[in-house]
């Protein structure tokens, strides 16, 4: 992509992320929420439409040639918030926390701004998770398998 057209996308992805997430302002607060949160109280295929309407950043930053751990970064965010958001009331409040399109956005300005840091700081990012999840696999297989031999063991006994 050529300069100017990095420069239009950009300026797209900030709209679409501020309709997504700050369109409206509660009346006397500086709470502010948009679509995604309207969306996303839909029951069954709010989040989902949600999720696929984010996405479009993702697909974007992509095409911007962001790298794949920026990508996983922003992935995450969309994941996290489709996720929190099928947890009812919990996840209809997260959706108007979150606000992971703004975020994604965030993200992608501050590669096109300081690509080293911000590749550097979504690869410590992509490696923490990637970690968290070993660490929870590793914790499952254990837990089964000391699940299993306590009832080998209870049952041997009998």
């Amino acid at each position: 992509m050529h300069k100017i057209q990095i420069e239009q996308s950009k300026d797209k992805l900030n709209k679409l992320a501020w309709l997504l997430d700050s369109t409206f302002r509660i009346p006397g607060t500086q709470f502010r929420f948009g679509l995604d949160g309207l969306i996303g109280m839909i029951p069954g295929i709010g989040d989902a439409a949600g999720a696929i309407i984010s996405s479009h950043i993702l697909t974007q930053a992509a095409q911007m040639g962001a790298p794949k751990s920026l990508l996983i970064k922003m992935g995450f965010n969309i994941g996290f918030d489709a996720i929190l958001g099928i947890v009812p009331v919990i996840g209809d409040i997260s959706d108007f926390v979150w606000k992971a399109n703004q975020r994604n956005v965030q993200l992608l300005n501050d590669y096109l701004e300081q690509p080293q840091k911000t590749v550097t700081h979504s690869r410590l990012f992509v490696g923490v998770l990637g970690f968290f999840v070993f660490g929870t696999i590793i914790l499952i297989g254990a837990l089964s398998f000391l699940l299993m031999r306590w009832l080998w063991l209870s049952t041997q006994g009998s």
